[in-house]
């Protein structure tokens, strides 16, 4: 869904990320309307935003060539505002309510969501003045995006960095999202796990993780508070989401457990490991002539354990991983398990397969299966909260 965001920027060196923020804000189909102050405009040339965003780049309060009281309409038509970067300047405008130039008015005259990305020197950002003004900005409904830590452009070493461009986009993505999972707690397992045969080699699985991150970014977008346990991935921690890294299924099994209890929605989506060596050799095994054989001890199968636990007003979901007869294995692995919900998923579809950044899914429960169209994972991770949402309140 396409919203009217309104960027302002003001004079700061980062000025130069919001180009970018403002690319990705456009790619997503968004209406990003521009408003730059006097001194955003000596960092950057108005005309390089509107070709950008393709829409009106404004400065001026006042202007001859329209009857729009223009303050009063691009505050109406906003449903959210990023003032990136933000000054010490314009926080101390804000949190006074000094109004003197157009984004200062348009930030009175709104209703819309506000957040405010400080960007400036150290010293400057830990001035308690600065910090008085963040704190009055955020006891009024202001959204304080905390800036990153690093080099920074005057030489200082610190805080004060304008977050990159991704991070501010993730915020905004969040800020738009609906909030039907709020006050729920959602655990969530994603990537593969890694059983040790020796200090050089595991057995592991092609599975990336991104379904599961993409499902826990979903959930903690929409309100709820979410903890992911994740085996290893090169993916970073999703916004808001606590992260829990383990290794092995038995480490993913008592991270699991431990949490379950408290959980109002458990989603196994991680591949589990189904067996293990059952000795591991504290040396690394030298080749020698002829075969290895290995010999292998089942796992604890985690969805099964939590199925014979799971509180009545939880929800358990489990993900089915096939290579043939996809809805016959995921119906008895639903019965099986004892889940609410099964997703499944053809991995033997090299475009929907482990790693991949699409995903086809069905959701099989008590009620039925419902077959989900291709789609990119983050998209998905939402039509899987949709279906699951709405099937709960009928």
């Amino acid at each position: 869904m396409s919203a009217n965001i309104v960027l302002g920027v003001t004079g700061g060196i980062a000025a130069y990320k919001s180009l970018q923020v403002a690319s990705s804000l456009t790619k997503l189909n968004h209406n990003v309307y521009t408003i730059m102050t006097e001194s955003a405009a000596e960092f950057i040339n108005p005309i390089t935003f509107h070709s950008i965003t393709h829409l009106p780049v404004e400065s001026k309060l006042f202007s001859a060539t329209t009857s729009e009281v223009k303050h009063i309409g691009l505050a109406d038509k906003a449903d959210l505002f990023l003032i990136a970067p933000a000054t010490a300047n314009f926080i101390a405008k804000a949190a006074a309510g000094i109004a003197d130039d157009l984004l200062t008015t348009v930030i009175l005259a709104t209703k819309a969501p506000i957040m405010i990305a400080p960007s400036m020197n150290v010293h400057m950002f830990e001035n308690p003045v600065v910090q008085r003004n963040m704190q009055t900005l955020d006891e009024l409904g202001y959204k304080i995006i905390t800036p990153d830590s690093g080099y920074l452009a005057c030489g200082y070493q610190g805080r004060g960095r304008l977050p990159e461009p991704e991070r501010l986009v993730e915020e905004i993505k969040k800020e738009l999202s609906k909030k039907d999972l709020q006050n729920k707690k959602i655990l969530i397992t994603a990537g593969p796990t890694r059983e040790a045969l020796d200090p050089v080699r595991f057995l592991t699985n092609h599975s990336s993780g991104k379904m599961g991150y993409a499902l826990a970014r979903a959930a903690s977008y929409r309100g709820a508070e979410v903890k992911l346990v994740s085996g290893p991935t090169e993916l970073e921690a999703p916004l808001g989401v606590e992260l829990i890294r383990v290794e092995s299924a038995a480490e993913m099994k008592d991270e699991v457990i431990k949490d379950a209890e408290s959980a109002d929605i458990i989603i196994m989506a991680a591949a589990v490991a189904d067996y293990r060596p059952d000795t591991y050799s504290t040396q690394k095994i030298k080749k020698k002539d002829g075969n290895l054989k290995l010999d292998l001890e089942r796992t604890t199968d985690i969805l099964a354990e939590l199925g014979k636990k799971k509180d009545k007003s939880q929800l358990l979901i489990g993900f089915a991983a096939e290579t043939e007869n996809l809805l016959e294995n995921a119906q008895r692995k639903l019965s099986k398990k004892q889940a609410d919900y099964i997703i499944a998923n053809d991995i033997s579809n090299k475009n929907i397969a482990f790693g991949s950044d699409k995903n086809q899914v069905s959701i099989l429960s008590e009620e039925g299966r419902t077959k989900l169209p291709l789609l990119e994972k983050e998209k998905l991770a939402h039509k899987i909260f949709d279906y699951i949402t709405d099937a709960e309140r009928k």
